[in-house]
C-alpha cells in the first residue's frame, strides 16, 4: 500500500482516558510523528461514555484518575460518570486531539509484516471494510468487553414478573421510582447502584453470594484547595501505596480495622461480619469505595438492606435464597461483573501466523514478548488506571525517539533465561480475573517481565530508567 491518508507512524486504538493520554504524550514528545485514534463508538470517553446506570462514578479519586498534564480542578474528588466524560472530551478538544479521532472505526485485526516493518489494521467503518497501516500500533481499548457483561443465569428467571436488566446495557426508559429493587452483586457497580436507586425506589436489597470489603471515603478532599492538584495527586498515590502494602503485610489487622470502620457507620447490632466481612484478605480483591458512606447511610436510614447467600431461584415476586430467605422485588439488576477482553479483542498475526496474547510474557507492563512495534495500555489494579497508562505512554515516546535516533524500524521484546517462570498477570482472586485466566498474558518473576503494581517503581523503570536492555531487540 502506498503512503498517504491511510498510513500513520502510530495508530492508537481507543478514545478513552488511556487513548487521549497516549495521544497527548505522542504529539508533545514526538511531534514529528503522524498519528490517528480509531474509536469504535461515536463519542469520546470509553468506559465513561458506555455506562449510563444510576450513580455511575469513579472508584478512584480524580486527582490520580485525571491527566497529570491537565489536572482535575473540580471541588469533588469522587465524581459522577458524565463529569468524567466531559473532562476527557474537554481535554481532547483543548489539545486538538479530537481532530485526530476517527469515530465509528472498529478494529477487528492487525497483521504485522516483517518485510515492510509495518502493521496493516483491518477496520470496519460505517459498514465498510477498510485497511490502515502504521509503523507502531498502540492499543488503548481497555480490558473488558463493551458488547456484553458477565451474566450468569438462574433457575426460574422466566417466572419473574418484573424486569431484569444488566448495568452495562441500562435502558433509557427504565423507571425504578417507587419499586422494590434487588441488585445482585457486591462489587463496585453494585455499591454504586444501590444507594443511587434507593433515593427514589420503595426499597433496594443488595443480594450478594459473599461479601466484599466496603470503605467510606469523603467525596471532597479538604487538603486539595490548600496544596493544589499536583501535591494532592502525589499525596493520594503515596497513601494508596502505603495502605496497599500495609494490607499485604498485616492482613488480619487491616481486616479488623476495615470492619471497625464499617461498624462505626452502621446501626448498632448490625451483622457487619456477615455482610461486610469477606473470607479473603484485604486487597486480594479490589476494595469497594463508597463516597461519604452513602451505602452505609442508606442502610441506616432503612432504604437499603443486604441479603447474603446463594440464590436458589427467581420467583414471580423476586428471589429465593438457598437459606430460605425471600427477597421481594419488582425489578432485578444483575450487577454481576465484566467479561475480560484484552486490548479490545483485536486479533493479531505476525507474518501470517496468529499471535495470541494469552500466555505471552508482558514486558515492562506495556509490550508483549515476540510481538514487534506494539504497546498496550493496562492500568493498575490497586490504584488509578490512568497512573500506569500515563507512564506507559511516556515510555512509548522514549522508545520511539530511541529508535529514530539510531535508525531502527523494529523493536521486539524477547525474554532471556531470567524470565522463564510464567506467573499470573494479576495477583487477584476476583471472579472476573479468574474467569479470564485463559486469555490473559503472563508476567515473569523478575524485571523487566515482572509487573510490580507499584507506581513509584514504575516511575523509575518506565519514566527514568534505561529505554533498552537485554530483553528487547532492535532492527
Amino acid at each position: 500500500m502506498s503512503e498517504g491518508d491511510d498510513h500513520f507512524d502510530v495508530l492508537i486504538v481507543g478514545a478513552g482516558l488511556s487513548g487521549i493520554d497516549a495521544a497527548y504524550r505522542l504529539q508533545t514528545r514526538c511531534p514529528d510523528k503522524s498519528y490517528a485514534i480509531l474509536e469504535a463508538r461515536a463519542r469520546i470517553g470509553g468506559t465513561w461514555d458506555l455506562f449510563r446506570y444510576p450513580g455511575i462514578r469513579s472508584d478512584s479519586d480524580m486527582y490520580t484518575l485525571g491527566f497529570p498534564f491537565r489536572p482535575w480542578r473540580g471541588d469533588k474528588s469522587i465524581v459522577e460518570g458524565p463529569a468524567i466524560r466531559d473532562y476527557i472530551e474537554d481535554t481532547a478538544r483543548e489539545f486538538g486531539i479530537d481532530r485526530r479521532i476517527r469515530f465509528g472505526h472498529r478494529v477487528g485485526g492487525a497483521s504485522w509484516s516483517s518485510r515492510e516493518a509495518r502493521w496493516t489494521v483491518e477496520v470496519l467503518a460505517d459498514g465498510t471494510a477498510k485497511r490502515l497501516t502504521c509503523g507502531f500500533l498502540y492499543l488503548c481499548g481497555g480490558y473488558y468487553d463493551y458488547e456484553q457483561g458477565y451474566r450468569p443465569t438462574w433457575p426460574g428467571e422466566e417466572d419473574f414478573a418484573g424486569r431484569i436488566v444488566h448495568p452495562q446495557h441500562w435502558p433509557e426508559d427504565l423507571d425504578h421510582a417507587g419499586k422494590r429493587v434487588a441488585v445482585i452483586g457486591s462489587g463496585a457497580t453494585a455499591v454504586t447502584l444501590v444507594p443511587a436507586m434507593a433515593a427514589t425506589a420503595a426499597h433496594v436489597t443488595m443480594v450478594q453470594r459473599s461479601p466484599g470489603y466496603v470503605v467510606s471515603r469523603p467525596s471532597l478532599d479538604p487538603l486539595a484547595p490548600r496544596i493544589g492538584p499536583a501535591l494532592t495527586r502525589l499525596k493520594n498515590v503515596a497513601l494508596a501505596s502505603f495502605f496497599f502494602n500495609l494490607a499485604r503485610r498485616r492482613p488480619e489487622r487491616t481486616r479488623e480495622k476495615l470492619l471497625e470502620l464499617a461498624r462505626d457507620e452502621l446501626p448498632e447490632g448490625y451483622e457487619v461480619e456477615r455482610h461486610f466481612g469477606p473470607s479473603y484478605n484485604p486487597w486480594e480483591q479490589r476494595l469497594c469505595l463508597v463516597p461519604d458512606g452513602d451505602l452505609f447511610r442508606a442502610i441506616e436510614e432503612g432504604n437499603v438492606s443486604v441479603a447474603t447467600g446463594e440464590i436458589e431461584r427467581f420467583t414471580a415476586g423476586g428471589l429465593l435464597l438457598a437459606s430460605g430467605e425471600k427477597v421481594p422485588a419488582d425489578m432485578i439488576v444483575t450487577a454481576t461483573g465484566l467479561v475480560v477482553k484484552l486490548m479490545g479483542g483485536v486479533s493479531l498475526d505476525i507474518d501470517g501466523a496468529p499471535a495470541d496474547p494469552a500466555g505471552r510474557l508482558v514486558y515492562k507492563g506495556a509490550m508483549l514478548e515476540g510481538v514487534p512495534n506494539l504497546a498496550f495500555a493496562f492500568g493498575y489494579t490497586n490504584a488509578s488506571w490512568t497512573l500506569k497508562c500515563d507512564l506507559t505512554a511516556r515510555y512509548v515516546c522514549r522508545l520511539l525517539r530511541y529508535m529514530d535516533g539510531r535508525g531502527y524500524r523494529t523493536c521486539m521484546p524477547r525474554p532471556q533465561g531470567e524470565a522463564a517462570e510464567r506467573l499470573a498477570l494479576i495477583d487477584f482472586s476476583s471472579g472476573y480475573i479468574a474467569r479470564a485466566s485463559h486469555v490473559l498474558p503472563k508476567q515473569g518473576s523478575k524485571r523487566p517481565w515482572r509487573v510490580p503494581q507499584n507506581y513509584f517503581r514504575d516511575v523509575l523503570t518506565l519514566g527514568l530508567g534505561r529505554v533498552t536492555d537485554d530483553s528487547i531487540e532492535f532492527r
